[in-house]
C-alpha cells in the first residue's frame, strides 16, 4: 500500500512538473510575444545601392560602397525568381508563422546526435531576420535573438513584405546584395527580365555564394541550379515543356569586360560621391549605402568625347597619366571629367586631387591685373633675359621657352601669344606680387600662392578643376562660379534632401577687362601675332573650326592647355605621377592635342558663337609688331579692343608697300615732321 502511494507520489510529482514546464513555457512564450507586440514593428530600412544619374536622368553608375545593394518591389521581380527561391529555401513559407516547427524538430534532433550546430532549419523570415538585424555566427545567442526578431516581422508584416526583404538583402556573392543587384552582377539586366534557367541558377547562390557561384565553380553552379529545377517540376509549379527548356538554356553571363564597362565616368563618380558626403554631412559609406538618387552634372556623350580623345592621343604604351575636366562656364556644372587614363589601374583622380604647378597658364590671372591697373593690348615692355633682385639680395633669372627673345620690346597681345616669360616677371614686380595673389584669388583660386615674381610663370601648386572654374569666369564675362557636379539629392523615401540654389550671380570681374583678356587669349591661336617665335597654339590650329580663346602652360614636368568657347571651357593638364621630366617634344604636345580633339567633337553640332562684347570697348585694326594702328601698307594686322579712351592714338608708319623699312630709312623717317610722315602715308 505504501508502495503504491509512493508511487503514486511521484508520479503526481512528475505530472506537476510537466504542467509546471508547460505552463512555464508558454507563459515564457506569451512574454515574448507581449513584449514583441509592445516594441511594434522593427524597422525595415536596410543599406541600399545609391543611384547615380546624368543631366539627362539617364542611370549612370551605381555606388556599390563595400556592397552592392539595390530595392524593388515584388512586383518587379520575375515570378520564377520568386518561384525558385521558395522551392529551395521554404516551401511551407505561406503556411507557417515564421518557424516551421517540422523542420525545427529534425534539425535539432541532428544536431543532438552530432553535438553540433551544422543542421539548419530556417524559414525565409528567419534568413530576412538575420541578414537585418544580426551577424551569421551559430550560436545559441544569435539563434535566440533572430527567434525573437522573426516574430516582430510575422507578427507586423505580410508574408509577400518579408518575402519582398528577404529577396532585397540575400546574398549573391561578389559583393551583389538582393535579387536586383544580382541581376544585373551576372546578367546585366534588370530582376523582373531574369528567365526561368536564370532565376533558378541565382536562386541556388545563397546557400553558398563562393561555392555556387557560376563565376567560381561553374560545374556546382550548374548541378544546383539543375537540382532546383528538378524540385520544380517535381512540385508542379513548372511544366515539363517549361523544365526541358530551362535545363537546356545556355546562360549568356556579363563578362569581365562588360562589367567594368558599365560605368560611366568613374572619376566623376568618384568626385560626386565626395561631393554628396560634404553635403550631406555624412561619412562616404552611408552616401554609398544610403539609397539615395543623386541628380549630376554630368553630359555622357561629352564624357566620351574627353575618354575617346584621351585614348587616341596618348598611346597605351607611354606612362604619362592625365587630369581633365570640361564645365559649363555660365553655372560650373562639371560636364566631363577624367582623372587619369585608367580607374582600374589607378581610382587616383589627378583633376580633383593632384595639385601641380599651372606654368604659363597662370598668366592670364596676372594680365587682367595688368589690365586692372593702366595696360592695355598695346602697353610694351623689354623682351630679353634679365635678371630681378628678390629679396635677401638673391637674383632671379627666368628664360623664355628654347631661349628665345625680341631682343626689342612687345606688346601685351603679343606677349600673351608668344608666353613671352619676361614680360610676365617685370609685369609681376612692377605691379607688386601681392597683386596677383589677391587677384588669383578673385578668380577663385584657394590654393596657396607664394607672393614671389616667379608667381607670374605659374610656380606654386594647384588642381585642375581650379583653373577651369577659374578660366570659366572670363568665359561668362566675369561671374564667379564654383565647380559643382551635383544638382540634386533625393533619398530613399522620396523626399528631397538637397538641391542646388540658382543664386544671384556675383560679379567678381570688370567685365570690359575681362572681355580685353578674353580677346587677348585668342592670340594663341592667331597666327598674324608670330614674332621671335611661333604663337604657342600654333601646332593645333589647322584643328580649330571657330573661335576659342585659351593659354597653354609647361613645366619641366607639366603641361596644360585650358581654354574656352563662350558655352564651355575645358583643361587638360599631361605629366607623369613622380614628376619625372617631360623630355620628348611630341608627349608635350598631348595636352594640347587633347584639348583640340575634345573642343571640336564637343562643339560639332552647336551654332557657332562669339564672345559679346560689353558698352564701352572699341575696335581697332592694330599692326602686331608697332602695337599702333594698322595701315594698308602694313603686311599683318589683327584687331584688338580698348576701353573707350585708352586706344592708340597714331597710325604705324613703320611700313611702306607691305616691306620692313630697313634701319637707316627708319632713322631718317623719325627726324622728319608728322606732318610729312603722314603725306607720305597716305599720298605717296
Amino acid at each position: 500500500m505504501k508502495k503504491i502511494f509512493i508511487g503514486n507520489r511521484i508520479k503526481g510529482i512528475i505530472l506537476k512538473m510537466i504542467v509546471g514546464s508547460i505552463l512555464f513555457l508558454l507563459s515564457a512564450v506569451l512574454l515574448v510575444y507581449l513584449v514583441a507586440f509592445l516594441l511594434g514593428p522593427p524597422n525595415l530600412s536596410a543599406d541600399q545601392n545609391t543611384i547615380y544619374y546624368n543631366k539627362d536622368g539617364e542611370v549612370i553608375g551605381e555606388e556599390d560602397g563595400f556592397e552592392n545593394r539595390s530595392w524593388v518591389d515584388i512586383d518587379e521581380m520575375s515570378p520564377h525568381i520568386i518561384d525558385a527561391t521558395l522551392m529551395i529555401e521554404d516551401q511551407r513559407f505561406y503556411q507557417h508563422h515564421g518557424f516551421d516547427v517540422k523542420r525545427i524538430i529534425g534539425a535539432i534532433i541532428k544536431d543532438i546526435q552530432t553535438m553540433s550546430l551544422k543542421e539548419g532549419a530556417s524559414t525565409l523570415t528567419q534568413q530576412y531576420a538575420r541578414n537585418l538585424y544580426l551577424s551569421f555566427e551559430k550560436t545559441w545567442t544569435r539563434k535566440i535573438k533572430e527567434a525573437f526578431y522573426t516574430i516582430r516581422l510575422e507578427m507586423f508584416y505580410s508574408k509577400n513584405e518579408i518575402l519582398e526583404g528577404y529577396l532585397n538583402t540575400v546574398y549573391y556573392g561578389h559583393g551583389a546584395y538582393g535579387i536586383e543587384a544580382a541581376s544585373n552582377h551576372f546578367f546585366n539586366k534588370a530582376a523582373d527580365e531574369l528567365t526561368l534557367a536564370e532565376a533558378a541558377m541565382l536562386a541556388g547562390i545563397p546557400k553558398g555564394p563562393t561555392y555556387y557561384s557560376p563565376f567560381n565553380n561553374q560545374e556546382k553552379a550548374n548541378s544546383r541550379q539543375q537540382h532546383i529545377l528538378t524540385i520544380m517540376h517535381d512540385e508542379n509549379v513548372i511544366s515539363d515543356k517549361e523544365y526541358t527548356k530551362a535545363s537546356q538554356e545556355n546562360l549568356q553571363y556579363v563578362t569581365k569586360k562588360e562589367r567594368k564597362s558599365l560605368t560611366v565616368g568613374p572619376y566623376f563618380q568618384d568626385t560626386v560621391l565626395n561631393e554628396a558626403a560634404k553635403r550631406l554631412e555624412l561619412d562616404l559609406e552611408s552616401v554609398r549605402s544610403g539609397g539615395y538618387q543623386i541628380y549630376t552634372t554630368l553630359d555622357s556623350a561629352m564624357q566620351g568625347y574627353l575618354e575617346e580623345s584621351i585614348a587616341a592621343t596618348i598611346p597605351e604604351t607611354s606612362e604619362i597619366e592625365t587630369g581633365a575636366v570640361v564645365m559649363d562656364p555660365a553655372t560650373g556644372a562639371i560636364r566631363a571629367l577624367a582623372g587619369g587614363r585608367s580607374y582600374q589601374d589607378s581610382p587616383y583622380n589627378r583633376a580633383i586631387q593632384a595639385k601641380r604647378m599651372p606654368g604659363s597658364s597662370f598668366k592670364p590671372f596676372l594680365y587682367y591685373a595688368a589690365l586692372n591697373n593702366g595696360y592695355t593690348a598695346t602697353t610694351k615692355l623689354m623682351s630679353k633675359p634679365t635678371s630681378f633682385e628678390i629679396e635677401g639680395g638673391n637674383v632671379y633669372q627666368p628664360s623664355n621657352f628654347n631661349g628665345y627673345y625680341a631682343n626689342e620690346p612687345i606688346t601685351l597681345a603679343q606677349a600673351i601669344a608668344l608666353s613671352d616669360n619676361i614680360y610676365a616677371v617685370k609685369t609681376n614686380t612692377y605691379l607688386g606680387e601681392e597683386t596677383l595673389v589677391e587677384t588669383a584669388k578673385k578668380f577663385g583660386i584657394s590654393s596657396k600662392l607664394p607672393a614671389v615674381p616667379s608667381l607670374a610663370l605659374g610656380t606654386a601648386a594647384v588642381t585642375v578643376e581650379e583653373m577651369v572654374s577659374a578660366y570659366g569666369i572670363l568665359a561668362n564675362g566675369g561671374y564667379r562660379i564654383n565647380g559643382h557636379t551635383i544638382e540634386k539629392i533625393v533619398d530613399r523615401t522620396g523626399k528631397t534632401v538637397y538641391e542646388r540654389k540658382n543664386n544671384k550671380k556675383s560679379l567678381v570681374l570688370d567685365p570690359p577687362k575681362a572681355y580685353i583678356l578674353t580677346q587677348l587669349m585668342t592670340g594663341m591661336f592667331d597666327a598674324d601675332l608670330n614674332g621671335y617665335t611661333s604663337v604657342t597654339g600654333i601646332s593645333i590650329t589647322d584643328k580649330l573650326s571657330r573661335t576659342y580663346a585659351g593659354k597653354t602652360g609647361s613645366t619641366d614636368s607639366d603641361n596644360w592647355m585650358i581654354g574656352f568657347s563662350p558655352s564651355l571651357v575645358a583643361g587638360v593638364w599631361t605629366g607623369f605621377d613622380d614628376n619625372r621630366t617631360i623630355t620628348s617634344t611630341k608627349e608635350r604636345g598631348y595636352a594640347k592635342d587633347i584639348w583640340a580633339d575634345l573642343m571640336e567633337k564637343a562643339h560639332k553640332d552647336l551654332p557657332k558663337q562669339h564672345f559679346e562684347a560689353p558698352e564701352g570697348l572699341v575696335a581697332i585694326p592694330i599692326d602686331p609688331k608697332t602695337g599702333l594702328r594698322a595701315t594698308p601698307h602694313c603686311p599683318t594686322s589683327t584687331v584688338m579692343f580698348f576701353e573707350k579712351g585708352t586706344e592708340p592714338e597714331f597710325h604705324c608708319s613703320e611700313h611702306y608697300n607691305g616691306e620692313e623699312i630697313k634701319h637707316e630709312e627708319k632713322k631718317e623717317k623719325k627726324e622728319k615732321g608728322l606732318f610729312q610722315r603722314w603725306f607720305e602715308v597716305f599720298f605717296d
